[in-house]
């Protein structure tokens, strides 16, 4: 049995290998935000979320085969979250039947195994029910497949077989069991046997050859005896006992595959009902596949901030088309590095199926996201903060594939603004040449107009709105690098403007 919710042909792995670059993608994305958004104070769900957004898919199908069950699964809230609640259950009353190492004899197993079964088998149940009542709300291939398995494996006589099985290894009417004799008259080959039908006439008792039977009776007070019997019986039920832990086990392994799968979309669930109750846009992306480059959105904004801020966030509108590399300029506090988060988590949370929160938002897949952010002094002082930039550049450069997709945010600008550029110029164009996407924010003047005189046909040049009266809007529009960075707006904010009377 499988769920087969996150990909077409195989389950999700929850341990597998994260992104070398996990720390740095959760700390310059402020990923946290979002894994909080979607866990609501669940550890569960926080590692299943992060997990599954580090781990994008690179595969056009891949992604829309997980965009459709999403959507399902946002029409039909109310069964998810119950089909989610179902398996969790199912685990934690599986951990409340368990007994501990020291309590595991053939009995023990057996009758711990048919408690746990017989409550599988109730949920299971309440897993078909489910599936034939609210099957024909769900339009996705993965919904339809998971119901039709459902359906098939969980039928009345499937559910009537193992409660006959459960009934028979109660042993209300004793176990018959048969053995040999072996090296010095020592049993061996302990079997189980079925014991005869009781419906029997009279007549075909009397007429029916049995073999002689010897009845040993042990009193009451026989510990020693009674000890002994009881492990005559462990010998013979240990297999069939085993069978059936086996067949709880795999039961289980169900449940659990079916609680990790479905934790991703209820995490998609929570974060879409905050979102939508603070009003902010949410679409499903357009992915295209590796071979082109698309970059266009609408009303994109950064779902992290939105998520912690009380209002509305602006929302920008941009279509690089075909472009690989996008330099983004303007004054300080004009809303650039949020606009940069704003790509890399839409381009995660598309690449691994989910929505975004934009009015609209198309872009290429890509091998591999990457962030190369400034950082703060080293407080050891063991390198200045070029080196430093200059060593993570380097890890990248060591990791990064043709196709991945790039983010800069204020790089090289440790040293002075000629070497500073030429450093960043050198790196840009070593990039394109590998086919990777570029999303540069930078104030290194030189650097940023060095490449719009060039006319790069590659390039788009955007820059962050400022009014003639310093008023920010925080919107991200197409323009030509400026020279100014604005450092009396930051003087002012600084100091006041009143003091500016008695210059």
């Amino acid at each position: 049995m499988n769920a087969f919710l996150m990909y077409k042909d195989h389950d999700f792995n929850l341990q597998q290998i994260l992104p070398w670059n996990e720390e740095e993608l959760i700390q310059d994305l402020e990923l946290n935000t979002l894994f909080d958004a979607m866990a609501v104070n669940d550890k569960f769900l926080f590692e299943v979320a992060k997990n599954t957004i580090l781990s994008s898919l690179n595969d056009l199908d891949e992604i829309q085969y997980r965009q459709n069950i999403l959507k399902d699964c946002l029409k039909n809230a109310s069964i998810i979250r119950e089909i989610y609640d179902i398996a969790v259950e199912s685990i934690e009353n599986e951990r409340k039947n368990y007994w501990g190492i020291f309590r595991d004899s053939p009995d023990a197993i057996l009758h711990r195994s048919i408690d746990v079964m017989q409550m599988y088998v109730g949920k299971l149940k309440k897993l078909k029910k489910i599936a034939d009542e609210h099957a024909d709300k769900f339009e996705s291939e993965g919904f339809t497949e998971f119901f039709s398995m459902i359906k098939k494996e969980f039928g009345n006589d499937y559910f009537d077989s193992i409660q006959n099985h459960l009934q028979e290894l109660k042993f209300q009417d004793g176990a018959l069991i048969s053995a040999e004799l072996g090296k010095c008259n020592k049993g061996v080959n302990y079997i189980l046997r079925k014991l005869q039908e009781k419906k029997q006439g009279w007549m075909k008792r009397i007429l029916n050859k049995n073999p002689p039977v010897y009845t040993l009776f042990i009193s009451e007070r026989d510990e020693s005896g009674a000890r002994a019997l009881s492990e005559l019986k462990d010998r013979g039920i240990n297999l069939v006992a085993n069978s059936l832990a086996q067949s709880t086990e795999h039961i289980l392994g169900f449940f659990n595959m079916l609680r990790t799968e479905l934790a991703f979309y209820v995490g998609c669930l929570n974060l879409h009902g905050q979102l939508a109750q603070k009003g902010e846009p949410i679409s499903f992306p357009l992915p295209v596949a590796h071979g082109e480059r698309r970059h266009s959105f609408k009303g994109l904004v950064d779902v992290c901030l939105a998520l912690s801020l009380e209002q509305r966030i602006v929302g920008n509108e941009v279509d690089a088309g075909d472009k690989g590399l996008m330099i983004i300029t303007g004054a300080n506090q004009g809303g650039k590095s949020t606009f940069l988060r704003s790509l890399g988590l839409s381009q995660l949370m598309m690449q691994c199926g989910m929505f975004v929160s934009a009015e609209s938002f198309c872009a290429n897949i890509c091998d591999g996201i990457f962030t190369h952010y400034k950082r703060e002094e080293d407080a050891a002082m063991n390198s200045g903060k070029l080196d430093e930039e200059l060593r993570r550049m380097s890890d990248i450069v060591d990791n990064i594939t043709s196709n991945s997709m790039l983010l800069f945010n204020e790089s090289f600008a440790a040293t002075n603004e000629r070497e500073g550029s030429e450093i960043a110029r050198q790196i840009i164009c070593a990039l394109l040449e590998k086919r990777i996407k570029i999303f540069f924010v930078t104030h290194l003047y030189e650097f940023a107009h060095g490449l719009y005189d060039k006319k790069i046909e590659n390039a788009f040049f955007l820059r962050a709105e400022r009014q003639t009266d310093g008023e920010r809007t925080y919107k991200i529009i197409e323009g030509e690098p400026l020279q100014t960075s604005y450092g009396e707006d930051l003087y002012n904010k600084i100091f006041g403007e009143e003091i500016l009377l008695y210059r």
